[in-house]
C-alpha cells in the first residue's frame, strides 16, 4: 500500500491543476457596467483600471478614493452618484493587484509602489497641479498616509471607514496567510506598516492637512471603544463621525446615506 502521503499528492496535483484552469466567473450586470464605464492607464507596463466621473457644475473641487484590502474601487458604488453632486472630479482607482487592474507575479507589491501609482493616475488626468482630497479605507489609508507624507498637494484627508490600529500605532497583529505567493506578497503591507510606523504616523502627526476619522463602532478588527480613544489620544486634531451602532468595516456599503453625509458634513465644513 502506498503511503498516505503519495495517495493524497496523486490525488491534489490533478484537482489543483482543474482549478488553475477554470475560467473566472462571469461579471455580474453591475459589475460588467462598473468595468465598461472606466478605463485604464499604464503604469511601468502594468495596466491600472480607474474611473473617473465629472460631476457638479460649478465647483473645481477633486476627490481620490483609495479602497481596502482585498476588494476594489466598487467598494465605492454607492456613494459614486452622490459624491458627483459635490465634487467637479470623482475618481477611484483599482491598486495593482486588485480589481480590473493587472496582477502580475511574481512582483513586489509595496505601499510606496501603490502611492506611486496614484500620483501617476493625478498626473495622467492633467490634475497633478490642483489639491487634491482623499477619501480612504483600510489598505488605503496607508496609501494615503504615504502620499500625505510625500505630496503636497492635499486639501483633505478622510480615513474613513476603517482605520486600523497600524495605521495610528504601528501594532501588527498575526495573520493567517495562505500558501498562495500572491497573496503573500500582498500582504507584505502587513509589515511594511510596522517598518515605516514613524514614517506613517508621523505623517498624519505633524500634518496641517485637516484629518477626519468615520467610524463603524461595530467593527471586528478595530474595536469600540478602544480604538476611538486610542486614535483620538495619537490623534486629537482629528474630527471623527461614529456612525448607528450596527455598523461595522465597510460603513460606505452598510450605511451609504449616513456615511455620506458624515462626508459632506466634514467636507462643507471648509
Amino acid at each position: 500500500m502506498k503511503e498516505w502521503w503519495v495517495q493524497v499528492g496523486l490525488l491534489t496535483v490533478p484537482l489543483l491543476a482543474v482549478y488553475l484552469h477554470i475560467p473566472p466567473p462571469r461579471l455580474s450586470p453591475a459589475l460588467h457596467f462598473w468595468r465598461s464605464s472606466g478605463g485604464y492607464f499604464t503604469y511601468k507596463n502594468q495596466n491600472i483600471f480607474y474611473r473617473d466621473s465629472t460631476g457638479a457644475v460649478g465647483s473645481s473641487d477633486v476627490v481620490v478614493l483609495l479602497h481596502g484590502f482585498p476588494t476594489s474601487s466598487y467598494d465605492w458604488c454607492k456613494i459614486w452618484e452622490g459624491l458627483t453632486q459635490r465634487f467637479h472630479r470623482v475618481i477611484a482607482l483599482d491598486f495593482v493587484g486588485f480589481g480590473f487592474s493587472d496582477k502580475p507575479r511574481p512582483h513586489h507589491y509595496s505601499i510606496f509602489e501603490q502611492a506611486s501609482i496614484v500620483e501617476g493616475l493625478v498626473r495622467h488626468l492633467g490634475l497633478h497641479h490642483q489639491r487634491i482630497n482623499l477619501l480612504s479605507h483600510d489598505y488605503g489609508d496607508t496609501v494615503a498616509q504615504e502620499l500625505l507624507h510625500s505630496w503636497g498637494l492635499l486639501s483633505r484627508l478622510i480615513f474613513c471607514c476603517c482605520c486600523p490600529k497600524e495605521v495610528v500605532c504601528g501594532r501588527c497583529r498575526s495573520h493567517l496567510l495562505s500558501n498562495n505567493r500572491f497573496l503573500f506578497s500582498i500582504l507584505q503591507y502587513i509589515n511594511q506598516r510596522k517598518q515605516h510606523r514613524d514614517r506613517w504616523v508621523g505623517a498624519l502627526m505633524s500634518t496641517s492637512v485637516p484629518l477626519h476619522l468615520i467610524y463603524g463602532p461595530l467593527d471586528p478588527v478595530n474595536p469600540h471603544p478602544e480604538f476611538l480613544q486610542l486614535y483620538k489620544k495619537v490623534l486629537p486634531m482629528s474630527t471623527v463621525s461614529v456612525l448607528d451602532d450596527h455598523i461595522s468595516h465597510y460603513p460606505q456599503l452598510e450605511d451609504p446615506t449616513g456615511f455620506l453625509n458624515a462626508y459632506l458634513n466634514f467636507i462643507n465644513s471648509f
